[in-house]
């Protein structure tokens, strides 16, 4: 509120902001004895003091120094390096040559230099018996690691396997008699809820030892840094260094190893990531069993399911699972009876919520293993038996190849599309592969949704609504049919000219 200072005079002022003040505390009176007879919201008070947990967890924590030497020949000389004609270029030459006799060496043949590149990052001791876990990055292609205890000891580290897909490392070193480790061990990570407390402990900027505390900010996000990400989000601050350290929870249990942040200055803005123990637990168990990760194969191509594909699919409950676009021939999912169509809700007893959580299921699940997968199959649950596979270093999980060819023209048109009987002229005219069968899409309406879902001319459909089409009057046919059935929205299995397929959901006006 403005006051003009012409209107109100100072002397009368001071008796209109006393009077104010009588009405302000009497309103708050009345307002605190009005909600005295309500139920008060209770709020959990944070821990007065984490020193004790601090105590309790910092001797397992370590910090790692990672060196990579390599052996690089210069170039040329050293020194500075001038352009042709330049005044002083004689003088440069004689002296650096000069300085090459002196030292020994050939200044027209030098010799063969070492180059060490050095790395700062945390691990944690989970057995006493010299298991480091830590980052597969801080390490990366290290010939020298050095393990540092929390009081200066250092000890030299192997590797005993690492993994870049979930981005760990395990490291063994050789306790000394007079020096006993200290472990902690893995919490249950899928009990933690947002809200909860956590304190995060490593070597940020080279600063060992450092404590942080926060909360868990999220669970299971998605950073797109890898097929199976499931982060534990904190804003516990993290920075350079504590890469691989350890997140605790109350009870001084790992329930994450700190990996990233998201950051737009290079330090902590609030934002980090942890890698699950839950997740993180049966990898290191299988790099110090086997020294690799030996992850489980579905041998499915899949994609996500939206609201539109999940009213076409007749699925109850809205949009869930992952959609399988295609069968490797050779997979096990083929050989179980899986097929092109079915929605993966449930794996081995696990709700697969959506396309982005089956890899991580599937991978962590032990190979030669039989499980059951629940599927829908055109609106109605069934359940296979799969044994899985190993998926092999150079395969990855794969999603639904969305890549398409250029546009033309055509004769038949259904939901945006132009379509057309495929024919050899058509074939040659796309290169569509000649086992493919369905009909070819020659022009696409810009403003229409099939646009929007990016199919494109050139691409094949194969199937509408579940169902094989093999001309226009198909795809007319079977489109009119789901209208009657009251289907808001069709499924076409669309193809490229390649042959790799995708689900595309497309309502229906």
């Amino acid at each position: 509120m403005e006051f003009a200072a012409s209107a109100v005079s100072a002397r009368r002022s001071r008796p209109l902001f006393r009077s104010m003040r009588s009405v302000l505390a009497a309103a708050s009176l009345a307002t605190s004895v009005a909600v005295a007879g309500l139920p008060q919201p209770v709020f959990a008070k944070g821990p007065e003091s984490l020193a004790d947990l601090a105590d309790q967890v910092t001797d397992a924590v370590v910090n790692i120094s990672a060196s990579t030497t390599v052996e690089a020949r210069p170039s040329g000389r050293s020194g500075p390096q001038l352009p042709p004609g330049t005044p002083f270029e004689d003088l440069f030459e004689e002296f650096f040559n000069k300085r090459g006799q002196r030292g020994g060496g050939d200044s027209d043949s030098p010799r063969p230099q070492s180059r060490k590149s050095n790395s700062l990052g945390s691990g944690f001791i989970i057995d006493a018996s010299g298991i480091v876990v830590t980052n597969s990055h801080v390490i990366g292609d290290a010939n020298d690691i050095q393990v540092i205890l929390h009081n200066g000891t250092k000890l030299k580290a192997e590797i005993i396997g690492k993994d870049a897909k979930i981005d760990l490392a395990v490291l063994r070193v050789k306790p000394t008699a007079d020096q006993p480790l200290k472990a902690v061990p893995f919490g249950n990570s899928d009990k933690m809820r947002p809200g909860d407390w956590v304190i995060a402990i490593g070597n940020p900027f080279g600063l060992g030892g450092s404590v942080s505390a926060g909360i868990v900010s999220a669970r299971g996000r998605n950073i797109e840094s890898g097929p199976y990400d499931n982060y534990i989000q904190t804003d516990a601050a993290i920075n350079k260094g504590n890469s691989g350290g350890p997140l605790f929870n109350m009870n001084g249990e790992v329930i994450g190893i700190n990996t990233a942040i998201l950051s737009p200055t290079g330090g902590s803005v609030g934002i980090g990531f942890a890698v699950p123990s839950d997740t993180a637990s049966p990898v290191i168990e299988q790099l110090r069993e086997f020294g690799e990760v030996r992850r489980g194969w579905l041998g499915v191509r899949i994609q996500n399911v939206d609201d539109a594909t999940a009213d076409a699919l007749g699925l109850k409950g809205g949009a869930k699972g992952a959609l399988i676009a295609g069968l490797d021939e050779k997979g096990p999912g083929k050989a179980a009876g899986l097929e092109v169509g079915d929605v993966i809700t449930k794996f081995n007893g696990t709700a697969v919520k959506s396309s982005s959580d089956l890899p991580r299921i599937v991978a962590s699940t032990p190979v030669g293993k039989t499980v059951d997968v629940l599927v829908v199959r055109k609106g109605a649950e069934t359940t296979k038996s799969v044994t899985l596979g190993r998926l092999e270093d150079n395969e990855k999980p794969q999603l639904a190849n969305a890549r398409q060819p250029e546009a033309e023209s055509s004769v038949r048109q259904a939901l945006g599309l132009n379509l057309s009987s495929l024919t050899d002229e058509l074939r040659k005219r796309y290169g569509i592969k000649d086992t493919l069968k369905g009909v070819v899409v020659t022009r696409v309406d810009p403003n229409s949704t099939a646009a929007d879902k990016q199919i494109k001319p050139g691409e094949v459909v194969v199937e509408v609504g579940q169902e094989a089409v093999n001309s226009p009057a198909d795809v007319t046919k079977r489109v009119d049919q789901l209208k009657k059935d009251g289907r808001k929205s069709v499924l076409l299995l669309v193809a490229s000219n390649s042959g790799d397929v995708r689900f595309v959901a497309i309502g229906l006006e």
